[in-house]
């Protein structure tokens, strides 16, 4: 599983990478970006708190 932004509903609000660095990482002018790291199935139930927090609904996770 790996998470996916929507360049065109992120508004740069970096709670992505403040909440986790370990997937997410900012561009040049603080709009959110995703590493190229899969999410543990362990880490499931945390994916939603992640994407319950962006403002803007911009954050989805994708399977496979």
């Amino acid at each position: 599983m790996n998470f996916v932004i929507d360049t065109s509903l992120c508004s740069g609000h970096g709670r992505c990478y403040t909440l986790a660095p370990e997937w997410f990482d900012a561009d040049d002018i603080g709009y959110g970006q995703v590493k190229d790291a899969p999410v543990p199935d362990g880490e499931r139930a945390r994916t939603a708190d992640i994407v319950a927090a962006c403002p803007e609904g911009a954050i989805s996770v994708k399977e496979g």
